[in-house]
């Protein structure tokens, strides 16, 4: 990595108003260093925005404030002011054949839904992947199937996660699975949940609450962009960054297209959280065929959301409900309501289904009207709703949600680091679209923090984060936690 001491004679640019890129522009501007941010979009936030629709706020996905690193709760907190969060409870279920299960699963909650028969036939499968587990363990079905057994994988995991990639899940890469599904032993919570609480020796446990802003993640970004504005730096919208010029090894321009015009910006470092193809393809002069090919071979899965907003009653008490009916193409559902009364209005809530689609696609092309009646037959094919309590309703479409874990994404994306290693070193690919990884916001944000460290003279090894194969939501009681 590139380093500078010092802050003198800088002129960072930093791609992207997101969560990563105005972390870097604020913890730049506490050094006194000024930036300039270049936005595409008119808002601030990306993914992690605050949609406004009559009144009615709803997320894009969700986002709960819950992160293992205390940098970054620190930053926060730094951020908004206390009065400003809210502590919310968390749940979240699976709707599977009229049933709903917790989620994580709990062994005596879904042995109980499924019946005897099918619980026998489960446990039988578990046992099986025991004795012969699947060959191929480095895909999402096999690391999955591996930990549930092969009934349970099909039940719970299959279908979900065809919907959200688009593709069957023997192409879906085993490190998204490590990170976002709770590794169960199923013959340990049974044991646990016949033993009495006190003999058990759980050394973690699940996040039963969490922040949140009371208006919703785009509050923490609005106030972030304030912020930056004070100290000094720039963040201009509806600037999309078109030609990134670099000589000797290191970007010296970032081009931005602009309503007037291209506007080029002079750049000491780059820290970049544009979807890392993109970066890539943006260099002048052009990345080798090599590297391009790399970038072309990089993919992202796009997501809608569809809000209804019906009387509060006809909501649910969790914070989202995953979908595993493979009758209808809703993946989530949510109840902005739960997470925080302050997104909804009295006596109403908001209802927010998520489809997870692809630029392009039938969804994604389809009139406003068209989606808003498919999301209520849905709910009422489900059970969920009754189509005629829906008041009113909006679209949000949202590309580039998820970076794609296909088969090839680890090559690619190490070519494209190995390219800007080399040709372009004072670049810093920080966030989720930034380094093609599932990255969490707070991950998102600690990218964003190290690199600026790294601009001022350390030496952090950016790429190593959210790597740990430990999932996310959990906390560890034992006070020596194992190593490696």
């Amino acid at each position: 990595m590139d380093g500078s001491e010092g802050s003198e004679g800088l002129q960072p640019v930093i791609i992207g108003a997101g969560p990563a890129g105005l972390t870097a522009a604020y913890q730049l501007g506490k050094q006194g260093v000024e930036s300039t941010v270049l936005e595409s979009d008119s808002v601030v936030g990306g993914i992690s925005r605050t949609e406004v629709r009559e009144g009615w706020r709803f997320d894009i996905g969700g986002h709960r404030f819950f992160t293992k690193v205390p940098a970054v709760s620190a930053l926060w907190h730094e951020i908004l002011d206390e009065e400003d969060f809210l502590v919310r409870p968390r749940m979240s279920r699976i709707f599977y054949r009229g049933r709903f299960y917790d989620y994580p699963l709990r062994a005596g909650n879904a042995l109980r839904n499924l019946g005897l028969l099918e619980s026998t036939l489960c446990v039988l499968s578990y046992l099986w992947v025991r004795i012969r587990p699947p060959s191929d363990r480095s895909t999402f079905e096999g690391w999955t199937a591996s930990r549930f057994g092969w009934r349970l994988y099909r039940t719970f995991f299959k279908t979900y996660t065809e919907k959200v990639w688009g593709v069957p899940a023997d192409q879906i890469q085993a490190d998204w699975a490590a990170q976002r599904i709770k590794n169960l032993s199923l013959f340990r919570a049974v044991l646990n949940s016949l033993l009495p609480r006190r003999n058990q020796k759980e050394i973690t446990s699940l996040i039963e609450e969490f922040e949140y802003p009371r208006l919703g993640p785009g509050m923490m970004w609005e106030r972030c962009h304030e912020l930056v504005i004070d100290q000094g730096s720039r963040v201009i919208f509806e600037h999309p960054v078109q030609r990134i010029r670099h000589e000797a090894g290191r970007v010296v321009a970032v081009e931005a297209e602009g309503p007037d015009g291209p506007v080029a910006h002079p750049a000491s470092h780059v820290i970049s959280s544009m979807p890392l193809p993109h970066l890539v393809l943006a260099m002048d002069p052009p990345v080798p065929d090599r590297v391009r090919d790399a970038a072309g071979g990089l993919c992202f899965r796009d997501h809608l959301t569809i809000a209804l907003v019906v009387p509060e009653e006809d909501g649910f008490p969790d914070n989202w409900i995953y979908i595993h009916s493979p009758d209808v193409r809703v993946g989530r559902v949510q109840n902005f309501g739960r997470w925080s009364p302050h997104l909804v209005k009295d006596g109403r809530t908001c209802l927010g289904l998520e489809y997870f689609v692809t630029i392009g696609d039938d969804l994604w092309t389809a009139d406003d009207d068209d989606l808003i009646r498919m999301a209520k037959n849905e709910m009422g094919l489900l059970g969920l709703l009754e189509p005629d309590r829906v008041q009113s309703a909006y679209v949000v479409r949202m590309p580039r949600a998820y970076p794609m874990y296909d088969a090839g994404y680890q090559n690619n994306v190490a070519v494209l680091r190995d390219w800007l290693a080399t040709s372009a070193a004072n670049v810093y690919p920080v966030g989720r679209n930034g380094m093609h990884r599932y990255n969490n916001q707070d991950h998102s944000m600690l990218t964003a923090m190290l690199a600026v460290e790294n601009i001022l003279g350390a030496d952090h090894e950016i790429w190593d984060v959210n790597v740990e194969q430990d999932y996310h939501e959990e906390i560890r009681r034992d006070p020596v936690a194992p190593s490696g």
